[in-house]
């Protein structure tokens, strides 16, 4: 089968299962720069990509720069769109799928947060702003910095929040996380106050209320590359050396904050909405001071007498 059909095909199926736009978006962006890896090296046919061209083609990538986690993502859709063509098209057989044995990269175990002193460098640059020019971008931005700190959400959560998904009267707040699976989250005190306040501003800046919270000037969703923007434009700003400016870092950061407030794993991997207790445990191993302190204060020796 010609790769360019095979790719249609890929496309056609991942749609009939109703994958997220977002979803799709990264697969076809995958799959086209492959395409045109392969192009370049005389492959026009699904059935003649081999696994040493495969690796051949990652191997290129981290040439050129992507870090491990990135060429894994690129290797975990390859795997999935090979895997079709074995399981569904029979185009392969499990000996033939040039993915099935090439294993992930090992990657480097390292989560960044921000600094108690940094979210404040960053929240009272908004400030400045809203106080001197009312604009909706500092108000947004500055609630935004709250919101992802207040409830550890992803970029996609964060572009899909509606207002109908925010229950102020209740304190509970449904994002639609990873794979469309709606989870409630708790809201805080804090939290709700900034709701408020925001809302309240939003309600005065547009004649008709926004569907989704964070919006540009003239009411529209935030794209995920439109918030990736903001995050890029304050990183200039800011000009943190050792960290990454960006949403997934905030998450991080509310993570690391519990822990170190002594929060338990099961609480975390809740709040957190992991699907597998293995990625909130990698939170645990890298900042353990909080948990060796938990343990001392509650391990069960403690009160035997022995």
């Amino acid at each position: 089968m010609l790769l360019k059909f095979a790719l249609s095909e890929f496309k056609s199926d991942r749609m009939y299962r109703n994958v997220s736009d977002r979803t799709l978006t990264a697969y076809m962006g995958l799959m086209n720069e492959f395409h045109q890896y392969c192009v370049e090296n005389e492959i026009i046919n699904v059935e003649d990509c081999t696994a040493s061209f495969v690796k051949q083609y990652l191997l290129q990538c981290k040439e050129k720069g992507n870090n491990p986690t990135t060429v894994n993502s690129k290797l975990h859709i390859l795997k999935i769109f090979f895997n079709y063509f074995e399981t569904e098209m029979e185009v392969f057989t499990p000996k033939t799928n040039p993915t099935k044995r090439i294993i992930f990269a090992k990657e480097d175990v390292k989560i960044e947060v921000f600094t108690d002193a940094q979210i404040k460098q960053m929240l009272r640059f908004y400030q400045s702003i809203k106080y001197r020019d009312k604009s909706l971008y500092a108000y947004r931005d500055y609630f935004l910095i709250i919101w992802l700190l207040g409830s550890a959400c992803r970029l996609g959560e964060t572009v899909s929040l509606k207002w109908s998904d925010v229950d102020l009267v209740n304190q509970v707040i449904t994002v639609n996380g990873k794979k469309r699976v709606a989870s409630s989250i708790p809201m805080s005190d804090r939290l709700k106050r900034e709701f408020i306040e925001y809302r309240i501003f939003v309600e005065k800046y547009f004649p008709t209320m926004p569907e989704t919270v964070f919006t540009d000037r003239n009411g529209k969703p935030l794209t995920d590359n439109a918030l990736k923007m903001v995050f890029k434009h304050l990183k200039v700003i800011m000009n943190f050396k050792n960290v990454r400016l960006s949403c997934h870092t905030f998450r991080h950061t509310a993570a690391h904050s519990m822990i170190m407030a002594g929060c338990d794993i099961g609480t975390i991997q809740k709040l957190l909405r992991h699907s597998n207790i293995s990625m909130t445990l990698k939170y645990f191993s890298l900042w353990g001071t909080a948990l060796a302190e938990q343990n001392e204060k509650f391990n069960p020796l403690n009160n035997m007498d022995i």
